[in-house]
Formats: structure tokens, C-alpha cells, sequence
């Protein structure tokens, strides 16, 4: 076990230390790594999902360790690496302009009418353009240091930079979307890197992405469907009302979980957008759908990827957004998805 010197026991209270899970690790003796990205710019109906790592650190302090699916794989090391809080700062300053454009496009306005919203967008753009880089840095020096690493959201636009390291140590894998949404949107509102265009941006701009498998979506457009079918098999989407019917009719959810994971590669990317569940378990998410996955649904899927021989490279949990004061439940669920990502990350990555 890491930190053999220390008196650190993992069934005591939890330690407020200001790491994910309260977790003593440093990131030199941990084999997986957390980049928190305290970003949500582009949200185009609720906000606040740049405080997403703060309220998921908050409510992981009181999660048990013991993993029935991965057992004691937290003990070779989940390490948070210090939040950079300027990520923060331009978040509220390009928030604004996001904010303008999108009740300008609401009230009638249109994307050629460019005296009204060129400049903020192009504000808007650039920092995006800016934080996809430091993503990009941050989590490649990490991958150089040969850690596992997982980001944690701020909203779906912040794994790109991500995905890109990846890519330039990674020939080719695939990538497991579980979300709401198809985010295969072209440039959302005129934001190219919105969060309804991560997926986009991925196919486009990451050609070692062979397979998009999108799991529990639900609530997409024409041009998503079209787009995605456009792709000559590389995008494969399991809608979650279709699931579902089959489910109404006699399947199980095992044989479903099989068909998906068959559409995989050996090196699979995890991006977990919290609305993917069901909306009771992420109500105050920044775009919630009815239906979803239940949490043992998208924890068994996962765990059929690892029991599969597949690799987990990378992964993120985005999307979630704090309550009130009082109340943490999409973030008590944030972490725990985060805490089973890490432990079945750390299980397909074996020493």
C-alpha cells in the first residue's frame, strides 16, 4: 500500500485536505492523477459548471473505499492536482459574452448579424481555443510522467485538449460517451468549442478516434443523427428510449451491455457526462433529460468494458453542477461515478 509511513486510515472520518475523496497522496507515488478544469463558458441553459471539481472534492470527503467492483485498486494512489483557479477567472469574464450572444440568438437574432455579437464570440472562441491548449500541456505532462489521468469538469467542452494528448501517444482507440445529448453539433450558438460540440470536435480534429459509441443519448437533432451516420460506422449510437423498448420486450441489460462494448476497440476513452443518468440523480445538471441510466446501469457497463480485456487510457466526469448550500446530491453522485471511473482505470491498467 502507498503511504505506508503514514497513520492515514481510510475508515476513518474523511480528511478536508482538499483532494478528491480527501485522498493523502501526492502525485509523485500515485498511479492515477485527477486535472480539475473549472470551466462552463458555453452553457447554453443552466450554469455553474465551473464549480463542479470544488463541490465534487466537498462531497467525496464522506465516500467509503471499499469497491466491490475494484477492490483496494485506491491504494495505488488517486493524486489531485492543485486546481488552477485562473481557469476560474476567464470563466467568469467570457461567461458574460457567452451569456450575450446566446439571449441575443433566443430573441431572434441570427449568427450574420454580426455587429451584435461578433466580437464577444470571437472573445469567447479564442479563450476556448486558450484553454484547450493548457488542458492539452497539463495533461500531457502528467501522461509523460506515464500516470493514468482523469479530468474532472466544468462542462463537456473541457476534455478535448485531453483527448488530443492522447491521441499523440495513443495510435488509435475509442471513445464511450455516455451522455443526454450527442454533442455532435457543428459549432453550437457560433462557439466552436461548445460543450454541445465536443463530440464533433473529436471526429474532426482526432482522427485516432476510430469509434464514437454513444450510450443513454436521448435528446439530439436531425442533424446529429445525420452527421453521425455520415461517419461510415465510426459513430455507433445506443439511444436511450430504443434500450429501453428492448428491455420492455425481454432484453437484459447484460446482453445490451455486450452489443455495446462489442463495438469497441482495446483502448477505450470514458467520457461521462453526468446527465446521462437519470435527471433524479443529477437534477441541478446544466441540461437535465428525462429517462437516463441508472448509477448500477452505467457502473455495470463500465465494468463490462474492464471484465471485456479492454483498456481504460483516460476518462472524464463532467457536467455536474453544485446545489444549494444545503444541498449536495449531484455532486455526492459525481463523485461517486469518479471514485468507480478511477478504481476501474486503475483496475484495466494493471502493474
Amino acid at each position: 500500500m502507498k503511504n505506508e509511513n503514514n497513520d492515514y486510515n481510510p475508515s476513518d472520518v474523511g480528511q478536508n485536505n482538499g483532494n478528491y475523496f480527501g485522498m493523502p497522496f501526492t502525485t509523485e507515488e500515485s498511479d492515477l492523477v485527477l486535472v480539475s478544469v473549472p470551466w462552463g463558458v458555453t452553457a447554453s441553459y443552466g450554469g455553474g459548471q465551473c464549480y463542479g471539481p470544488d463541490a465534487i472534492i466537498g462531497a467525496s470527503v464522506q465516500l467509503d473505499f471499499y469497491d466491490p467492483v475494484s477492490p483496494n485498486q485506491w491504494k495505488r494512489g488517486i493524486a489531485t492536482v492543485p486546481i488552477d483557479y485562473s481557469i476560474q477567472d476567464d470563466d467568469a469574464l467570457l461567461r458574460h459574452d457567452a451569456a450575450k450572444v446566446i439571449q441575443f440568438l433566443e430573441e431572434g437574432g441570427t449568427l450574420f448579424e454580426q455587429s451584435m455579437v461578433s466580437t464577444r464570440r470571437a472573445r469567447v472562441n479564442m479563450g476556448s481555443a486558450e484553454l484547450n491548449c493548457k488542458v492539452k500541456e497539463q495533461t500531457a505532462e502528467w501522461l509523460d510522467k506515464g500516470k493514468i489521468v482523469g479530468l474532472v469538469g466544468g462542462d463537456h467542452s473541457t476534455p478535448l485538449g485531453f483527448i488530443e494528448a492522447l491521441a499523440e501517444r495513443h495510435e488509435s482507440f475509442g471513445v464511450l460517451h455516455i451522455d443526454a445529448h450527442a454533442d455532435l453539433r457543428e459549432a453550437y450558438e457560433g462557439f466552436r468549442y461548445s460543450h454541445a460540440s465536443i463530440m464533433y470536435n473529436v471526429m474532426e480534429s482526432v482522427p485516432a478516434v476510430t469509434k464514437l459509441v454513444q450510450v443513454g443519448i436521448r435528446d439530439y437533432c436531425d442533424d446529429e443523427v445525420e452527421y453521425a451516420a455520415s461517419q461510415g460506422g465510426r459513430v455507433v449510437q445506443f439511444d436511450d428510449y430504443l434500450l429501453a423498448a428492448e428491455r420492455f420486450e425481454g432484453s437484459t441489460w447484460a446482453e445490451q451491455c455486450e452489443r455495446i462494448v462489442a463495438q469497441l476497440p482495446e483502448k477505450v476513452y470514458v467520457s461521462f457526462d453526468i446527465d446521462g443518468l437519470a435527471s433524479e440523480l443529477c437534477p441541478g445538471t446544466g441540461t437535465p433529460v428525462a429517462g437516463g441510466l441508472s448509477f448500477h446501469q452505467a457502473v455495470y457497463l463500465l465494468d463490462r468494458v474492464v471484465r471485456s480485456g479492454r483498456r481504460i487510457i483516460g476518462f472524464d466526469v463532467v457536467e455536474v453542477v453544485p446545489g444549494g448550500e444545503e444541498d449536495e446530491w449531484d455532486a455526492n453522485v459525481g463523485a461517486r461515478i469518479l471514485f468507480r471511473l478511477c478504481g476501474l482505470a486503475l483496475r484495466s491498467n494493471p502493474k
